[in-house]
């Protein structure tokens, strides 16, 4: 079976449980990232996963076939990358990633039970998500002290203003097209197609839809609705001048944080920022103007407020203002 539909090495690069395993067993290996696997981030968290697993496992007494593996296997495992110093929710998604590829070789009777399914990840428990966010001032910050005179300005701005705006992920942000881009009811809507295949509407607010009309007006790009809404920019010329031509090539989830990362630092801003701050950001700015948590659980697309809670970072303030009245004089 050809490996080329997911980034996968071939069978015998792997470590030796899988480089020794019969063809059926690779066979189905690949099944399991290309076919149950439909998000590619989730795919190479995976993948990197059960590499990082199979190559544990082939220094152990009965861990270089893939028959001979067990839970004691994975259970060292756990506690090696615990030692190593990955976090309980790495460790947990990649015991989750090894449980279900296991599954899937008993569903295709490769082995007849799981090694992994009596296996116990660590516990993790959170109130509050750890994401740097901005405050208010901050936000304005940033976004005033981008330079527009050019194409780049004007599409960072933009960018960033998706992000904080409508709280979406930074992987919905950067698969926008042009055609997601609607008018209704007077005003710009975004359509945002979000993990789990959710897809869902929601109107711009008026000054992001400010810089998207500017962005989308000085580019062109309104009569192109197939074409990526936030591109990369041609080779040569000035950086993001007029003359320089967009490329059609979306940007990705690493350029936008270099962009961030240099708006940020260029803005005076110390803040450890990347791309979810914008999520956390926004919403938290939207509940302490008096929105409600539920309401933005849906403009975030959340199944379930619980999530929506972890970004919203009002606590902060109010942490700040009591450790304040700490005087000694």
């Amino acid at each position: 079976m050809s490996t080329a539909l997911v980034p996968i090495p071939h069978h015998a690069a792997w470590p030796a449980a899988i480089a020794n395993a019969p063809r059926e067993a690779w066979a189905a290996i690949i099944q399991f990232f290309a076919a149950e696997l439909n998000n590619p981030n989730t795919r190479r968290s995976y993948i990197r996963g059960a590499e990082d697993f199979f190559a544990f496992a082939a220094t152990l007494p009965g861990g270089q076939q893939l028959v001979t593996i067990n839970a004691l296997h994975i259970a060292a495992w756990l506690e090696d990358m615990k030692r190593r110093g990955a976090s309980t929710p790495t460790i947990k998604q990649r015991l989750a990633g090894i449980k279900m590829l296991f599954q899937s070789l008993v569903r295709a009777q490769v082995l007849p039970l799981s090694p992994a399914s009596v296996v116990k990840g660590p516990r993790y428990s959170v109130s509050k998500g750890k994401t740097p966010v901005l405050t208010g001032e901050e936000m304005l910050q940033l976004l005033h002290a981008i330079d527009t005179a050019q194409l780049i300005g004007l599409r960072d701005r933009a960018l960033i203003g998706a992000m904080a705006y409508s709280f979406a992920r930074i992987g919905a942000i950067t698969a926008l097209k042009v055609g997601d881009v609607f008018r209704q009811k007077h005003r710009l809507w975004l359509r945002i197609s979000d993990k789990g295949g959710k897809c869902h509407d929601i109107p711009c607010h008026h000054q992001f839809e400010n810089y998207l009309i500017e962005w989308l007006d000085r580019t062109g790009l309104r009569e192109q609705p197939d074409a990526p809404l936030f591109q990369t920019f041609a080779t040569g010329g000035a950086r993001g001048g007029e003359g320089r031509a967009l490329s059609g090539r979306p940007m990705t989830q690493a350029m936008a944080w270099e962009i961030i990362q240099r708006r940020a630092k260029a803005a005076g801003i110390d803040t450890a920022v990347c791309n979810h701050s914008f999520r956390a950001t926004g919403i938290t700015a939207y509940l302490a103007n008096g929105g409600t948590i539920e309401n933005a659980a849906r403009i975030a697309a959340h199944a379930s407020t619980r999530t929506t809670q972890l970004y919203d970072r009002r606590p902060d303030d109010i942490t700040l203002d009591e450790i304040e009245k700490i005087r000694f004089a």
